[in-house]
């Protein structure tokens, strides 16, 4: 097997269904697997979303493409810092039972992996980075329950937003840590991705990837500035092994058609390293 093939399959390249928001999560599963996606981060939108008939008929969508989906995003991720990062901590408990809903959903349909945001600066939370730590663990145990892992993500504005916390947590509760990068995000915090991918260290398990410019803070692979593939150069000399999840915001982008063109263009990167 010579190295393409090698790194093929070790990098894959995915979409999540954010990038068509706010069309349905069924029918931007339909337009994606017809463009010929092959794996996913099914984003939900709301609680009909997470109902037994809908992840059915998700699953059978899936399976008639032979797709999978390795990741599933909470649309609760702004109400965490609330729910299960503040000083009422009984909260929290209850919190983690709410989460349940997420990890069984992600259970169903294969998935092994829920993103976390987590708590924002903007949150007066008094609560310490050892507590929060310690919250993440609780919430790690009870994904284990379903089979499913739960992912840190790096977002501007977060206390995850800054490698030195990322840092932090690895050091203390490394054995419950996982994470995913996402480009853009360390872009407006002002860092580079490779600075956050470094952090996370051994536990980096996915890429939320996108492009800039000096205009735009987010497009999409390739229509851009961005490095990628002296970035997927450092990815792959660091022993990355998992997904590359084009993700950016509907007005990123003109026709549906570009999404393909930027798994064309990453595909083709991962092909030369």
């Amino acid at each position: 097997m010579g190295l393409c093939s090698i790194t093929e399959e070790i990098m894959r390249i995915g979409i999540s269904t954010g990038c068509l928001y706010p069309m349905s999560v069924y029918d931007s599963i339909y337009e994606l697997t017809e463009a010929g996606f092959k794996v996913f981060e099914i984003f939900f939108n709301t609680f009909s979303d997470l109902e037994n008939d809908c992840i059915d008929k998700l699953k059978a969508r899936l399976d008639t493409f032979d797709a999978e989906v390795v990741s599933v995003h909470p649309f609760t991720s702004s109400f965490e810092s609330f729910l299960l990062f503040s000083d009422y901590k009984q909260r929290f408990f209850d919190g983690v039972n709410f989460y349940e809903m997420f990890f069984r959903a992600a259970q169903k349909l294969g998935a092994k992996r829920v993103v976390l945001h987590g708590l924002t600066t903007a949150y007066q939370s008094k609560l310490s980075d050892s507590e929060y730590f310690s919250r993440f663990a609780v919430l790690q145990q009870r994904a284990a329950c379903y089979g499913v892992e739960l992912i840190q993500e790096n977002v501007n504005r977060f206390r995850s937003g800054d490698p030195a916390f990322i840092r932090k947590m690895t050091e203390e509760i490394h054995a419950h840590c996982a994470f995913v990068c996402d480009t853009k995000q360390a872009r407006l915090c002002g860092i580079s991705a490779s600075e956050m991918t470094d952090a996370m260290g051994s536990s980096l398990k996915q890429i939320h990837i996108s492009d800039h410019s000096g205009e735009n803070s987010c497009l999409l692979p390739g229509k851009g500035c961005f490095d990628t593939e002296g970035f997927l150069r450092h990815l792959k000399l660091s022993g990355f092994d998992g997904e590359l999840i084009i993700e950016v915001y509907r007005f990123s982008y003109g026709d549906q058609s570009e999404l393909t063109d930027a798994r064309v263009h990453l595909q083709a990167i991962i092909e030369r390293l």
